[in-house]
């Protein structure tokens, strides 16, 4: 039996789990998409590392396993060569963060590549230079953002502004860059990778496009960097 105070995987939706935030990652979370391909066998989606701990593995493996590991970002790396040894997981990357994985066989893209039917990934650079979001068409479009989009203290979507940002006004144009390339009906929810406490209990941001709508882009330009 696992210790009593180990938390197992919440679900966000039917097909999407949540897991504790990892101390590996600066307390990042990391989430499981569960896909099938054209043959009905699993295709998961593991979005960046949660701690590689026995009541995960048995989690991912009691759900068919892991077929892709997408990292959104340098901070949501933690123990990648353990997850891709043990579930056979080919690890999908922006090619400008791929370097930092020396030890791991890594499947780099440029600036977009199409997972499966309903998942693509796509390059948002500014938090770090090869920050990416993973778009998943069901429930009405959920956006997986790592640490390009965190909740802030009233659980809204927000680019965030830290004193290791890579480039902030790039950070802004991608992040605003969403609305153009989204609409309400293609972009309901939005899971982050991190500041999961300022959702409150809740475990994903809903209205995401309408809330991204309502942010002051030009007093954000003006953010200072916090810690």
């Amino acid at each position: 039996m696992p210790p009593a105070t180990t938390k197992i995987p919440q679900a966000v939706f039917d097909t999407i789990f949540v897991f504790p935030p990892n101390r590996e990652t600066l307390g990042g979370s990391a989430y499981l998409v569960l896909e099938k391909n054209a043959h009905g066998q699993s295709a998961n989606i593991l979005i960046d590392c949660p701690a590689f701990n026995q009541v995960n593995q048995a989690f991912i493996a009691a759900n068919g396993g892991i077929h892709t590991l997408f990292i959104t970002h340098r901070g949501g790396m933690a123990q990648v060569a353990d997850f891709q040894k043990a579930f056979d997981a080919q690890v999908v990357i922006q090619e400008q963060e791929a370097y930092l994985l020396p030890a791991v066989t890594t499947n780099s893209f440029a600036r977009d590549r199409i997972l499966s039917p309903t998942s693509r990934v796509f390059w948002n650079a500014g938090h770090s230079p090869g920050s990416a979001c993973l778009y998943h068409q069901p429930y009405g479009g959920v956006l997986f953002t790592g640490r390009h989009l965190l909740p802030n203290q009233q659980g809204a979507p927000t680019p965030l502004r830290l004193s290791k940002t890579f480039h902030w006004p790039r950070q802004l144009r991608h992040a605003q860059k969403l609305l153009s390339d989204f609409t309400p009906d293609t972009l309901s929810t939005i899971c982050p990778g991190a500041s999961m406490g300022f959702l409150r209990g809740e475990k994903k941001i809903t209205r995401a496009y309408q809330q991204l709508q309502g942010l002051d882009w030009d007093q954000l330009k003006t953010a200072q960097p916090a810690l």
